[in-house]
């Protein structure tokens, strides 16, 4: 719902003081006819305040912005079939939800964003997301369609592979920038392939996206190589970014800070559709450390 750890937790947290009041309170209480509901619509109104405040700070953040990552190691992940056991575990860690829908959220409004997240993630009835929304069903529903052609919009990054296709894409994908050949990985890259980063204003980072092959390609062997040239050892292991797999990198900047990166790769089609590069360290502060041989290039 709002791409950000630290608002989420202080959104639970405030939903969960507002319910403690209302316990309270007997004529409050009396009001709480189904505890599940009354929480979700608690919850989801103080997103949507969030949202609507969040839209003004990242008008002024510094270059491109991008979600703070859920990173998991491989032997934490998912069960066999694909998800978690918990059901809000289940629709986070859907091949359909990572890093790319998150993106493509940031295109939607607060009101769209609610709507499409507590319809089509949560199935939340439209009866109940109108009474989020203080609107009509109706309204609700159109909210929802909107975000929804947003989300499936030709320009959208599409991530629709299985876990093995992960696999398959992302071993090419480390091949090619291991052999440092352009061609190589231009053949990795999906024609209408997007590359974003976001650093906070801390490092340097391209301002706008980065589209297509040829482009993202020169782009992505430029950041390895001056990796290499700076003299720091790169590291990395892959992981699951937003339930995806991905890749954690550290290495040494030019100026002798550490950098530390996520890269989520959304893919589809057997290419690299998107390229979504973390490295803002304020939303980092929770990243796992590697570990001795975690080298490069990565192994799984």
């Amino acid at each position: 719902m709002l791409g950000s750890r630290s608002e989420a937790e202080d959104a639970v947290q405030e939903t969960w003081l507002r319910y403690a009041a209302a316990l309270a309170d007997p004529a409050a209480r009396a009001e709480i006819r189904d505890l599940g509901a009354w929480l979700t619509t608690a919850c989801a109104r103080i997103c949507l305040d969030v949202l609507r405040s969040a839209r003004v700070r990242r008008e002024a953040y510094p270059g491109q912005w991008l979600p703070e990552p859920v990173v998991t190691p491989l032997d934490e992940g998912p069960r066999a079939d694909g998800f978690a056991p918990d059901p809000a575990e289940r629709a986070v860690r859907a091949d359909q939800v990572g890093t790319a829908l998150m993106v493509v959220l940031e295109r939607l409004t607060p009101e769209q964003r609610v709507a499409f997240v507590l319809h089509d993630v949560f199935a939340v009835p439209f009866t109940r997301i109108a009474e989020v929304l203080a609107t009509t069903d109706a309204a609700a529903r159109q909210l929802a369609s909107r975000a929804r052609r947003a989300v499936q919009a030709p320009d959208a990054p599409r991530h629709t592979a299985d876990a093995d296709e992960q696999r398959r894409v992302l071993a090419a994908f480390v091949a090619a920038v291991e052999s440092g050949k352009l061609e190589a990985l231009v053949r990795v890259l999906a024609p209408d392939v997007i590359v974003i980063g976001d650093s906070g204003g801390h490092f340097p980072a391209a301002r706008r996206p980065v589209i297509g092959p040829d482009a993202a390609a020169r782009f992505v062997l430029g950041l390895f190589g001056r990796a290499g040239r700076y003299g720091g050892t790169l590291r990395a292991r892959p992981v699951l970014v937003d339930g995806a797999l991905g890749l954690q990198l550290e290495t040494v900047h030019s100026d002798g800070r550490p950098l530390r990166v996520v890269a989520a790769l959304a893919v589809a089609g057997g290419r690299v559709t998107g390229i979504f590069s973390q490295l803002n360290p304020e939303k980092l502060r929770d990243l796992p450390p590697l570990e001795a041989g975690d080298d490069w290039p990565p192994r799984w």
